[in-house]
């Protein structure tokens, strides 16, 4: 038999035994059910975020209703009724203003939102967030100039959104603030401050638009990248596909190099032996 072909016949697959390879091969079993793992995690994620896409837009595609059909003083405003467009008829009530601090607009401005309580007909109070103005006052204690509301009785037009709270923002509720300014919605809150029976929840209004586009209206949600974590699923699946794949490369270059380097030292033992006699 050629000494080579002796020499790696015997125990050819010994090196998977080594403690380099041992660990590799450990390492690679552990990423294969992690990676599965991961990969139905993210479509999770994409099941719950499609899921999201769906209420919000059937929400926003849903016909407007009167805001006291969804909600009421004390009401909490579900997932499902969030966004949905309510109308109320009424009339602003300017005296008990207030703004909301630290809030952003569609170009990441930071200044105020501005909050307004709306006195339905039955006497009842409404919070509508009548949209963003830039922090324009003096100093930070300042209150801000705040365009007029439409005077009189009208019907306004708005999407409804859940009352605020730190859990659900991760904005803190900060006590000591100055004279009508707030951290945030929090229609149980305004309720004790007005001495009023406060709707559950607050409008983001949509109409009637206002003068000169300022306050600048709140706009539409967005839709949560589903399709980003569906995408992440599909990567991390091929990647626990890859490792198998990659881990049988490796042994095949291991050994290849091992049946260079065996056929080598078999040629230079051949060369040293002395020719018979």
């Amino acid at each position: 038999m050629d000494p080579a072909t002796e020499l790696y016949g015997r125990g050819v697959y010994r090196f998977l035994l080594s403690r380099q390879w041992v660990i590799l091969t450990l390492v690679a079993l552990l990423l294969i059910p992690t990676m599965i793992r991961l990969g139905f995690w993210q479509m999770h994620r994409y099941e719950e975020r499609s899921a999201r896409n769906q209420l919000v837009a059937d929400a926003l595609s849903a016909t407007p209703v009167p805001v006291e059909t969804l909600t009421s003083p004390g009401h909490t405003v579900t997932t499902n009724e969030r966004y949905h467009t309510v109308t109320a008829k009424g009339r602003f009530d300017t005296d008990d203003e207030v703004v909301v601090r630290r809030r952003t607009n569609s170009d990441n401005a930071v200044g105020y939102h501005v909050l307004t309580p709306f006195v339905l007909e039955d006497g009842k109070v409404l919070l509508v967030n009548r949209g963003w103005i830039p922090a324009n006052g003096p100093s930070q204690t300042a209150f801000p100039e705040i365009p007029a509301p439409p005077r009189g009785e009208i019907t306004v037009t708005g999407r409804l959104m859940p009352d605020e709270t730190t859990a659900a923002s991760g904005i803190k509720n900060i006590k000591g603030l100055p004279d009508r300014q707030v951290m945030l919605i929090n229609s149980a809150h305004e309720a004790r401050r007005l001495g009023a029976e406060v709707l559950g929840g607050y409008i983001g209004q949509t109409s009637p638009e206002p003068k000169g586009d300022t306050p600048e209206l709140v706009g539409r949600p967005g839709n949560e990248d589903a399709a980003l974590n569906y995408a992440y699923a599909i990567q991390w699946w091929l990647f626990s596909a890859g490792v198998p794949v990659g881990w049988v490369v490796l042994v095949r270059r291991e050994l290849r190099d091992r049946r260079e380097a065996q056929a080598e030292q078999a040629t230079a033992t051949e060369e040293t032996e002395p020719a018979a006699v």
